[in-house]
């Protein structure tokens, strides 16, 4: 009965056979990334039980550092920023969380905990590495549209982080339009799988709610600082990227 969950694979099997049927180029990656998730999750299921024993801030430090490490090498083989673009990827990703992170602990709403640090790390971590990843490719795409605009400005006297101003802004509102649609739909259309979890396990509704609007209090924050990073970082290798 617990393996019955693989029975949802079938839903994975129906978009490879369409990617595969249309050419789209991706059905590898899916069909490897929808394996890799189950062995991750599974190893996950099994290595929580230690972690939730640690008590050492060290050892839950080191643990969310190797998941920032881990996030900036991912976000460089979806972006391909030129000239070691993980190091950009890891500041931009690790700043940002290291912010949402120890403001949400100053302000008492996560405690240093094993069974609060590294879950609510890991969704910090996971937000941030997918803000980069829309930030950075927007950049990329932006500097292809408008590269005469920069190349005037600069050619005027403009620095380049003066000629990047319209790139960056429109890089960061696109990394935002995710989370402003799920605030927009979250208990209307969307209903978060925390607030069900919490529900499933018997809290209280007002308790389940106030701990969601947390979480999603903490994705807007670090939507907005991983954007902003990732801006002021990687401005300068955008150009050599796009016309590498």
């Amino acid at each position: 009965m617990e393996y019955k969950f693989l029975l949802s694979y079938i839903l994975v099997l129906v978009a490879l056979f369409y990617l595969y049927k249309e050419k789209l180029g991706i059905e590898k990656t899916l069909l490897i990334n929808s394996i890799r998730a189950f062995v991750q999750l599974l190893i996950l299921g099994y290595l929580l039980s230690y972690i939730f024993k640690l008590e050492s801030p060290a050892e839950l430090l080191a643990i969310l550092t190797f998941m920032i490490i881990f996030a900036a090498f991912t976000g460089q083989r979806r972006v391909k920023l030129a000239e070691k673009g993980y190091i950009i990827g890891f500041f931009s990703i690790f700043c940002a969380s290291f912010i949402v992170l120890f403001s949400l602990i100053a302000l008492n709403l996560v405690t240093f905990k094993p069974n609060e640090i590294i879950p609510i790390g890991g969704m910090i971590i996971g937000n941030s590495l997918n803000v980069y990843t829309i930030t950075v490719d927007r950049m990329k795409g932006e500097v292809k549209n408008t590269i005469d605009i920069i190349e005037n400005i600069v050619a005027l006297g403009g620095s380049l982080k003066d000629a990047f101003y319209f790139v960056n802004k429109a890089s960061i509102k696109a990394a935002m339009i995710p989370i402003l649609n799920t605030l927009q739909t979250v208990g209307i259309i969307h209903i978060p799988g925390i607030t069900v979890g919490m529900l499933i396990a018997g809290a209280h509704p007002l308790e389940a709610v106030s701990f969601q609007l947390v979480i999603m209090y903490m994705i807007v924050a670090v939507a907005l600082f991983t954007g902003l990073f990732s801006v002021n970082f990687a401005y300068k290798k955008i150009i050599r990227t796009v016309f590498s």
